[in-house]
């Protein structure tokens, strides 16, 4: 009879910790339960540096749980579904001709002049600046985020260009370097925090549709286990997908804690009566 397994891990982010953890089981991510043992901490200047700890159990199979039959061949409810099933290769063809037109997706139209207010208006000017000072040749695209509940929805400077992958660098580290000096002389401009939040080509956006999906399995999990699940740290940026992809989630709700660069997202299943 096959016998659930757990490993514990460390490494310097969570999602390295679990890669650690599925090899050495063996297993996909689909069959195991990550339990975050431990958050990862850069400490200050380097001091009290601390590392992700996470442990890793392999889901049990239901007891007397006979195999699976064989399926099927497909049925022929329609003449014109009467094709025969493609191959596997053939089936990865398709989602690749699918997926091509999210990127075009992700490139959406800027919002019109007039409905631009300041903190639009200046960060644009602020960070074009930056651009040209960084000799670096890009339109901006201006547009809004999605708001979050209880919160104003931040305006987005999308830049767009050649090989601007050096606005990124490392995880986001240029970006988020470049967001925060736009953002700090636009707010001394305005005399107020400036709502605004950069992007480059798109990377944001891709970088969303991993969050929501870490949202989603997370959430399976704090439901699975019965206990509150915590995320690692986040930019509120990123917490803000996260609320956004639970918001109306029927067995869960979310919860930022923390503070400062610590502040991350805890998801917590709801309780029932």
């Amino acid at each position: 009879m096959s016998e659930t397994r757990s490993v514990e891990t460390t490494a310097a982010d969570i999602e390295a910790a679990i890669e650690i953890g599925l090899e050495q089981l063996g297993v996909s991510r689909e069959s195991v339960i990550v339990e975050i043992l431990e958050e990862p901490s850069r400490g200050i200047l380097g001091l009290g540096a601390r590392q992700a700890r996470i442990r890793l159990t392999t889901a049990a199979p239901p007891r007397y749980q006979t195999p699976p039959a064989p399926e099927p061949p497909p049925a022929e409810p329609e003449p014109v579904a009467a094709k025969p099933a493609p191959r596997p290769a053939a089936r990865r063809a398709v989602a690749e001709r699918v997926a091509e037109p999210e990127e075009d997706e992700m490139r959406v139209e800027p919002s019109p002049e007039s409905e631009l207010d300041d903190d639009a208006r200046v960060g644009r000017a602020t960070l074009q600046e930056l651009l040209n000072k960084m000799h670096i040749d890009a339109e901006i695209v201006v547009f809004r985020s999605e708001a979050a509940p209880g919160e104003q929805a931040p305006w987005v400077l999308q830049i767009r260009g050649r090989d601007l992958g050096m606005l990124i660098g490392r995880r986001g580290e240029t970006l988020a370097a470049l967001q925060y000096i736009t953002r700090l002389i636009a707010s001394r401009d305005l005399e107020r925090r400036a709502n605004i939040v950069l992007d480059v080509e798109g990377y944001k956006s891709r970088r969303e549709k991993v969050l929501r999906r870490l949202a989603t399995r997370m959430a399976e999990q704090a439901i699975q286990l019965g206990r509150t699940v915590s995320l690692e740290p986040m930019p509120p940026y990123e917490r803000r997908i996260v609320h956004l992809t639970l918001r109306d989630h029927p067995d869960v709700v979310t919860e930022s804690v923390g503070e400062g660069e610590n502040r991350k997202v805890t998801i917590i299943p709801r309780r029932r009566s």
